[in-house]
């Protein structure tokens, strides 16, 4: 079984409720089994910035799925919860990314591993660190315990 982590995030309704459904959906999979889930934390919005906080939440999961299907469980997932795509990177009631898969590198048009937005968002990497201390980036080979200080230095 693979090792990966889900990124979860929500902005719209009861975003407490929200992210324990898409935890309860996760989990409710065969083939995924969530090992750990990481804090929560209200993060304001980054790309549109006209749109209420987030809650983020990170789960670190078990799974039989490869990549593309994970993917499509997620969004399958985002569907059922009544998520809507009318504006790219816009209020949510659910948004659920793969950050990491194993130390796979993966790079396909709908789909990039790890999650390019990582290394963005200083919330995403103490998420992380916060579920393994010892969590290795696996473009750079760097731990992500080291990247907090020299991310917080760039803002």
């Amino acid at each position: 079984m693979a090792v990966a982590y889900i990124g979860i995030g929500t902005n719209l309704g009861a975003r407490d409720e929200n992210l324990k459904e898409a935890l309860a959906l996760l989990n409710g999979d065969e083939k995924i089994d969530i090992i750990a889930e990481s804090s929560i934390k209200e993060t304001k919005p980054v790309d549109y910035a006209e749109q209420p906080d987030f809650l983020n939440q990170v789960a670190k999961i078990k799974t039989e799925y490869k990549p593309q299907m994970l993917l499509n469980v997620l969004k399958n997932i985002e569907l059922k919860m009544g998520r809507k795509t009318d504006i790219p990177k816009g209020p949510r009631i659910i948004d659920l990314d793969i950050l990491l898969y194993d130390d796979l590198h993966f790079d396909e048009d709908n789909l990039k591993i790890p999650h390019p937005a990582i290394l963005e968002r200083a919330f995403v990497i103490e998420h992380l660190i916060e579920l393994d201390p010892h969590l290795v980036d696996p473009l750079s080979g760097d731990k992500f315990v080291r990247m907090i200080p020299k991310w917080r230095k760039l803002k």
